[in-house]
């Protein structure tokens, strides 16, 4: 099973928003820190938004937020939202269109759903909060002190020694 590059980006969008807790995200810098497209980005956010992970804010000075807090939102709630179809066999398909006379009572149908059961159980076990609080450089790595208006205090410089001068 592969998870979509959407879910891919919803759950690096949903970090990237809780990386910036203190402030509103904006789709160009999300983009520009992941290197895609904005208009990727908010196709994602729709349905993002839909579930209420996500909440924007419009006008000028608007951005996205979480829609709750980030220990709140598991990586299932994310794939939930953004996987169209968990089907890892074709007797998985909900459209009746199986040719297979095993269907109803086949061992591989059974350990398929056993073993997508447990992928759900892992997803329901981490948060993007879990995601976000492990990597402490991940504002810095993000560049979201650059884009959020905060300054980027630095050391301060290491004093200059005077030497005297002998006079002429």
């Amino acid at each position: 099973m592969r998870l979509t590059k959407q879910t891919n980006y919803a759950v690096r969008m949903l970090m990237y928003a809780a990386a910036n807790k203190d402030h509103l995200s904006r789709i160009p810098e999300i983009a520009k820190a992941y290197g895609v497209s904005e208009l990727f980005l908010f196709k994602i956010l729709q349905p993002l938004t839909k579930a209420g992970l996500v909440e924007t804010v419009r006008g000028r000075n608007g951005g996205i937020r979480l829609g709750r807090p980030a220990d709140k939102i598991t990586l299932f709630d994310v794939v939930r939202v953004t996987e169209d179809s968990f089907a890892m066999a074709e007797c998985f398909e909900d459209d009746g269109d199986s040719d297979c006379p095993l269907i109803d009572s086949c061992g591989l149908n059974s350990a398929l759903r056993k073993a997508l059961n447990a992928f759900f159980d892992v997803l329901s076990g981490y948060t993007i909060d879990d995601l976000v609080k492990t990597r402490p450089q991940i504002n810095f790595l993000l560049g979201i002190d650059e884009f959020s208006g905060r300054q980027v205090i630095s050391a301060p410089a290491a004093p200059v020694a005077t030497v005297p001068v002998p006079a002429a």
